[in-house]
């Protein structure tokens, strides 16, 4: 089967819940409540937020869609999904303590490159905070979004997107380098259905530790993979840019940054950006 108007040339592998429910490990199949796939939405994450209202949603509730028409990432950024292009992929969960979920969208993409690489994709590394590159290419990235009072159970939900197909002609609105898994694989992406199961995998793994392990347990593999360290860069705070070389991250997930003006800096996520300081 074929998307019309010239958006997919290949043939479409549709999103099928009982292929990725067969793809799961034992332990994910046991914890995992309702799988969700929609046609189109504005936005899984969206979805999940208005979902996260009412306590009686299930913690594990997953949302996909085959295109998002309002598609976000960090910052109010848009996120281009084209029908059957992307993994639109979120998932619902809850945590009692404020502090717990602190430096998640690091771990986060500690688990996507997990998959990615159990899925034969190698060379994936990862950008602070939340991007997730292919040779400095953007691949994918994660929005983590938290609804709940500072002493009451938060709902907190899960976006994940991954370029898997994006014509040529789809491309035009992207701002900046990008690449899909079909450029990586040569025309041979993994099965969307296969790789969401693995992604699938890994999050059961790490969000019920979470609370007792934090960010510690996958620090260094998030060091591993970062594709920044050492390189020289600019960080956007509000108007104000600030230049200088990426020297890592803190145990608690802060970006280190040596500053042309002020030396080695720490930086919370927030209303930050990155960008290569050619």
């Amino acid at each position: 089967m074929n998307l019309k108007d010239g958006y997919l040339t290949r043939p479409l592998e549709a999103l099928d819940e009982l292929a990725i429910r067969n793809e799961l490990s034992p332990e994910t199949k046991s914890r995992i409540a309702e799988i969700e796939i929609h046609a189109e939405l504005d936005s899984t994450n969206s979805r999940l937020m208005r979902l996260a209202a009412c306590d009686s949603v299930p913690l594990g509730t997953v949302c996909l869609a085959e295109c998002q028409t309002q598609g976000r990432g960090r910052i109010g950024r848009v996120w281009h999904t084209p029908p059957g292009g992307n993994i639109c992929l979120s998932l619902l969960w809850r945590f009692n303590d404020f502090n717990a979920f602190s430096g998640l969208s690091l771990a986060i993409g500690v688990a996507i490159v997990r998959a990615l690489r159990t899925a034969g994709v190698e060379g994936v590394g990862l950008k602070w905070p939340n991007d997730i590159l292919w040779r400095e290419r953007k691949l994918g990235g994660i929005l983590v979004e938290v609804s709940g009072e500072a002493h009451d159970n938060h709902s907190v939900v899960i976006g994940i997107g991954l370029n898997v197909h994006i014509p040529s002609d789809r491309a035009g609105d992207i701002d900046q380098a990008w690449v899909d898994l079909n450029q990586i694989t040569g025309g041979h992406p993994p099965s969307r259905n296969q790789l969401i199961a693995l992604l699938l995998d890994e999050l059961f793994l790490l969000l019920p530790n979470y609370p007792m392990q934090g960010l510690q347990s996958h620090i260094e593999d998030w060091r591993q993979w970062h594709c920044q360290a050492g390189q020289r860069a600019v960080l956007h705070l509000g108007g104000k840019a600030i230049r200088g070389v990426v020297s890592g991250v803190s145990d608690d997930g802060l970006l280190l940054m040596d500053c042309d003006e002020g030396g080695l800096r720490q930086f919370a996520s927030g209303d930050l950006r990155l960008r290569a300081d050619d």
